[in-house]
């Protein structure tokens, strides 16, 4: 992941870098495409974030539910230990 991001930095920041020297537009127009790229990777890393977060809430909620599957697995097992138990002392003779 994070790979990606400095990849799209690098990519972001080489591609400004050529335009600005390669530009045929006055530096008017060049510093305002500079501003609509910076735009555009604000709004990009903002969508990210929140796919981001969702993502963790999503794993979160995924390992609770397992967490508590296996609670209840234990719980269930515990119990059928105790009652082996009990059915086998009631079986033992006096």
């Amino acid at each position: 992941m994070a790979d990606t991001f400095a990849n799209f930095f690098i990519g972001v920041g080489l591609g400004v870098g050529i335009a600005l020297l390669f530009a045929p537009q006055s530096g008017e127009e060049t510093r305002g495409q500079i501003k609509e790229k910076a735009d555009a990777s604000k709004d990009y890393l903002r969508r990210r974030s929140y796919e981001l977060r969702d993502s963790a809430n999503e794993m979160i909620e995924r390992g609770k539910d397992v967490i508590g599957r296996g609670k209840d697995t234990v719980l269930q097992g515990a119990e059928a230990a105790r009652e082996t138990y009990r059915d086998a002392l009631r079986q033992q003779p006096a």
